[in-house]
């Protein structure tokens, strides 16, 4: 009899545990710091709880950067006209998004240019952040 309770507990975890995991837009990023950055895609990572997009970013010092944009879920993306082969390792994108509170080179993505001139929203609309 005591395994009976434990089956729904764990039902109940596997559905509530995505939950716990997702945060709210300003408990991680700024919206007062704004950035619009163009580079090279190195990576894109399609994978809950948020799709990543590397992008090598040269400085103004001509020093590369690789920066980190975490975009909305892949079913959001998908939701979205995302496929995951709409961006590929080695275009040039233009991102804009707000900048992470304590990492220096992580942002939100909000509004991504293709290089076809093409603007794509990759915002979690749910997160309580700026759309674009």
């Amino acid at each position: 009899m005591r395994t009976l309770w434990i089956a729904p507990f764990v039902s109940i975890l596997a559905v509530a545990g995505p939950a716990w995991g997702h945060h709210p837009f300003d408990s991680e990023f700024d919206v007062n710091a704004p950035v619009r950055l163009s580079g090279t895609v190195t990576t894109v990572e399609w994978a809950d709880p948020h799709v990543v997009i590397q992008l090598a970013v040269l400085d103004a010092g001509g020093q590369t950067r690789n920066w980190n944009f975490e975009g909305a879920s892949p079913s959001v993306m998908e939701q979205k006209g995302w496929r995951r082969d709409t961006l590929k390792q080695g275009q040039q994108i233009t991102v804009q998004g707000y900048r992470a509170k304590s990492e220096p080179f992580v942002a939100a993505a909000r509004l991504i240019v293709l290089p076809d001139g093409k603007s794509m929203s990759a915002a979690d609309d749910a997160d309580g952040g700026p759309k674009n």
